[in-house]
């Protein structure tokens, strides 16, 4: 229960923010100015971006999995970690001489609050997550779960690559435009724009990019909280993809993608790859998977998968777990910055913003 409070209460700061960009800036507007259209033009800067829809998605799930479900510590844990992640950089940024040209005293002292409140929220979440830690109560009581092997190649492929692609492009900007650095990660400039209360662009592509890597690994070995850390890098990766199909769409790239420049072209590839490994992601990890049983054969796994599950000669195929003779094991569930925030390539300045 406190658990799905401290969620609730993150869900609340976020949706507070979206409301009033939404009320000062026209929602049109704020979608256009997300999307990175060169002609956006908000009557007021927003102080959001596409990463807090899917933080208030991520939240919302949070506090639907703590209240029904007795097994919620992983998810828990990831919202805790993925909260601390973003909100950090606030602690300095929001009082930066940049904010202060762009919003008022008011706004910005909202702002720092809500900061501080989102990171005692995401501390308290590690915190509960810890003390909820017990061995089951019961034969009868849900267990947590583990990805099953289709879904945790799936989820590995994919999160993996997309972390990978993430991190080269990062590399790549870095190259080509070195006067941004270090402010592209720690904020501060005038040429990294981002809202009040989000990370700066590359501070949140590097967060994204980690949390992809450790996520696909943890699915590929089939740790316990591999579907919750999997699902929370997918949502957090949709928006990129979304919003650089979108930008494919507007300005027709997939019609003259062959007299587009090399660098345009790995920008769209990258875009719609976001998108489909978001996807491919959230379909593969969104089931329950198998349960968490510990076995002589192997996290994950329960008697009957693998070469050990035939046993001597007369013997039962399922000896010992919690299945009763006659009784099958649960079957396995499967650029330079621009001004509309997210994650994903930056297209170059000189032209137009381009399961398993």
């Amino acid at each position: 229960m406190t658990g799905a409070a401290l969620c609730a209460v993150l869900a609340l700061i976020l949706a507070s923010w979206l409301v009033r960009d939404i009320r000062a800036v026209d929602a049109d507007e704020l979608w256009r100015h997300w999307a990175g259209f060169p002609d956006a033009r908000p009557e007021a800067i927003p102080a959001t971006s596409p990463l807090d829809v899917a933080l208030l998605l991520v939240y919302a799930v949070a506090t639907v999995a703590a209240l029904r479900s007795s097994v919620a510590t992983t998810a828990l844990v990831a919202t805790g970690v993925i909260t601390l992640a973003v909100r950090l950089p606030g602690l300095w940024n929001i009082g930066s001489r940049r904010m202060e040209t762009l919003f008022s005293d008011d706004l910005r002292s909202r702002a720092l609050i809500c900061a501080f409140v989102a990171l005692a929220a995401g501390i308290a979440l590690l915190i509960t997550a810890g003390a909820g830690r017990r061995p089951p109560d019961g034969s009868y009581e849900r267990l947590p779960t583990r990805p099953g092997p289709g879904a945790s190649v799936a989820a590995f492929l994919m999160l993996g690559a997309a972390g990978a692609v993430l991190i080269a492009w990062e590399i790549r900007q870095m190259a080509r435009y070195p006067e941004i650095y270090p402010a592209w990660y720690v904020g501060g400039d005038d040429r990294v724009p981002h809202g009040v209360i989000d990370p700066p662009p590359g501070w949140a592509t590097a967060a994204l990019a980690l949390l992809c890597l450790v996520a696909g690994a943890s699915a590929l070995f089939h740790a316990v909280y591999a579907r919750p850390f999997g699902l929370t890098a997918a949502a957090l990766l949709l928006p990129g993809g979304v919003l650089g199909l979108v930008r494919t769409v507007h300005y027709d790239l997939l019609d003259h993608f062959g007299s587009l420049s090399t660098e345009t072209q790995l920008t769209v590839l990258s875009w719609l790859f976001e998108g489909f490994a978001a996807l491919v992601v959230l379909i593969a990890l969104a089931p329950r998977g198998l349960p968490d049983v510990p076995d002589p054969y192997g996290p994950g796994q329960g008697p009957g998968y693998g070469p050990q599950a035939s046993g001597p000669a007369g013997a039962h195929p399922y000896p010992s777990g919690p299945y009763g003779p006659g009784q099958q094991p649960p079957a396995p569930g499967y650029g330079y910055p621009q001004g509309g925030g997210g994650f994903g390539p930056p297209p170059p300045p000189s032209q137009p913003p381009p399961g398993w």
